[in-house]
């Protein structure tokens, strides 16, 4: 893993280095960039993939104590980021995770060529669906995050609708979700990242309002929803494809949320056949 020293602290990143067009992929609330690597793999080969772990609880540096944190504040890391990594021309794919849409709101997504909209939070679904509304109500609470992951050390835990069980339809193997959650379980400043991002909710006028500015991202876009979806509806995706002036859609059957864990090799050929043709994979 590389690293990079930004205004909030220290992001760990991937780069699969390489000529190929750089694709830059987000992961979602106490994960790491390991839910990409199933489609990085047979990516890797064509594309420079660049894949940082967000500070969203599965980070293993802390934030600076004073480090914005809000949901617009990590968006503008990202931003950051691709400043930093002087990063032109990037297919921003996002999952799970949708707080990239504020880039296009603030306009700072000068950087972005392409944009890959994959099943994530979106209009005023922040945070989204039941495991959202149980993460912010542990939030809410003195030690309500810390109780919350400890639970998911028992393994039945998991597979709950309230956690996990709705995020994909397939298991995330143990040894992958035990990485993701180790930070949380062991240093209370990440537990404190995780909390300060989770109670950085906008108000659901400004949510609204960067679906809506959507309608100005004048490039390709490619929005890819799980057809099953149950804390992203699908109707969202199919909206967030009629805003976007260049959208097209793909539903993919057989996946909740976590497209990249339940269909990886449908999601990786659709972005391949994105950037190279601009169009998705024929079904």
């Amino acid at each position: 893993m590389a690293e990079v020293d930004l205004s909030a602290g220290t992001v760990e990143y991937l780069d699969t280095g390489g000529e190929g067009p750089v694709v830059v992929l987000l992961h979602g609330v106490a994960m790491d960039g390991s839910l990409w690597r199933n489609v990085v793999a047979p990516l890797r080969s064509q594309f420079r993939c660049v894949v940082p772990t967000l500070p969203l609880g599965g980070h293993r540096r802390p934030m600076k104590p004073d480090a914005d944190l809000s949901i617009a504040g990590v968006a503008r890391l990202v931003a950051e980021f691709l400043d930093r990594l002087d990063l032109h021309d990037v297919t921003l794919v996002m999952s799970d995770w949708g707080g990239a849409q504020a880039l296009v709101s603030e306009g700072r997504d000068e950087r972005i060529g392409r944009l890959v909209i994959t099943s994530c939070e979106a209009f005023d679904n922040f945070p989204p669906g039941v495991p959202g509304s149980n993460l912010f109500t542990s939030a809410k609470l003195p030690g309500g995050i810390n109780f919350a992951f400890k639970l998911l050390k028992w393994k039945p835990m998991r597979r709950l609708p309230m956690t996990w069980g709705w995020m994909s339809k397939r298991p995330v193997p143990h040894e992958v979700m035990n990485a993701w959650f180790e930070p949380l379980w062991t240093s209370k400043e990440i537990r404190r990242d995780l909390r300060k991002y989770v109670l950085g909710v906008p108000p659901k006028s400004e949510l609204l309002d960067w679906a809506e500015k959507l309608r100005d991202f004048d490039r390709p876009a490619l929005v890819v929803w799980a057809a099953e979806d149950k804390v992203m509806p699908p109707e969202h995706g199919r909206k967030l494809a009629e805003l976007l002036p260049k959208g097209r859609l793909v539903e993919i059957e057989d996946s909740y949320t976590l497209i990249p864990e339940d269909q990886p090799e449908q999601l990786s050929a659709h972005i391949r056949a994105f950037l190279l043709t601009g169009e998705a994979a024929s079904s």
